[in-house]
């Protein structure tokens, strides 16, 4: 039996594409040209950790002088990557909710852009729980952050479902007993709540 429902965060309720954002800013041959000399990815790995989100960023553009001015925009320009919202997942939430079934995060998000996204995505404060990798030290797909969701939160993992995009976590969740589903789009997490009786038809409308 379910007892609480997980989401992840990015590419689940919030569509998190920094390379789309920059090939419309930049153009797509000098965003690749970036995204091979630097590794922003990598950056944005250590604010998750729990760096500062700005310091971070800033420090890494002034060692790549030549693109420093892009660099900066991952911060000052944060929100643009961070979106759109998926609607249709932030509408399955609120309806688990509404019945009653706990709601929880576990993302990889720093504590500094978690932060600000929680003033523009007002979703975002509605969890029970919000387990975020920044204040943890602990990234996604290692497993000592389910451990630490498991002991937080009392619950047997058997009885956690848990929604993410990326496969590692989705097989690093299920190693240790979780129900998953692995995010591809609302539809099939609509249907896969309906098929666990945790929504009806309507309610994953």
């Amino acid at each position: 039996m379910i007892e609480a429902v997980v989401f992840d965060i990015g590419n689940v309720l919030i569509e998190w594409q920094p390379e789309r954002y920059y090939d419309a800013t930049i153009g797509p041959e000098a965003r690749r040209a970036m995204f091979a000399e630097v590794d922003l990815h990598g950056m944005n790995d250590v604010v998750d950790r729990g760096g500062d989100f700005k310091g971070t960023i800033y420090d890494t553009a002034e060692r790549y002088p030549q693109w420093r001015n892009e660099i900066q925009l991952w911060y000052t320009n944060w929100i643009e990557m961070a979106c759109p919202v998926i609607s249709r997942s932030v509408r399955l939430m609120r309806a688990l909710r509404a019945k009653e079934v706990p709601v929880f995060a576990l993302t990889n998000f720093g504590i500094g852009s978690f932060a600000y996204a929680r003033t523009q995505y007002d979703f975002l404060n509605e969890f029970d729980r919000a387990w975020v990798s920044g204040h943890m030290g602990l990234l996604k797909p290692d497993p000592l952050i389910y451990e630490a969701v498991e002991a937080d939160c009392g619950l047997t993992p058997s009885t956690l479902l848990f929604a993410d995009d990326r496969a590692e976590n989705i097989a690093a969740a299920a190693s240790r007993g979780w129900q998953v589903h692995h995010f591809t789009g609302p539809e099939g997490w609509a249907a896969r709540l309906v098929a666990e009786g945790l929504l009806n038809e309507k309610e994953a409308e």
